[in-house]
């Protein structure tokens, strides 16, 4: 594997009335919803695995812990980067944080391990 610790990606996201807490139904307000926080670290994460993996291998999610300190209304865009702090064989760590200009909206850590892609889907 050619995976490095210090290697980072990051994504971008507009908030929009779909990925709000009330349409995610994890609140009743209109702001960005803590389940779309854990998916844009978590899509962070597998950008800094791109390319890195051995041919027939993927990455899965395995354990996340977010601390979602601010709110994004609809319109506003975030960053989610996501840096590998920790690779020990198959698990890989990572620190996660979300931004929306200079605020920090959440941050936690995350950590995948990689997986034989056939042998996970059991083909």
């Amino acid at each position: 594997m050619m995976i490095n610790e210090g290697t980072s990606a990051v994504v971008s996201f507009t908030t929009d009335e779909a990925s709000t807490a009330i349409a995610l139904g994890s609140g009743d307000v209109p702001v960005l919803a803590t389940p779309k926080i854990v998916a844009l670290a978590e899509a962070a994460a597998v950008a800094a695995l791109a390319g890195a993996l051995p041919e027939g291998t993927t990455s899965v999610g395995t354990s996340i812990a977010i601390d979602h300190l601010a709110p994004t209304r609809v319109g506003g865009t975030v960053i989610a980067d996501a840096t590998i702090t920790a690779i020990d064989d198959r698990r890989v760590s990572f620190a996660v944080k979300v931004t929306e200009a200079d605020t920090v909206v959440a941050r936690g850590t995350h950590v995948r391990f990689i997986v034989d892609r056939a042998r996970f889907l059991g083909a």
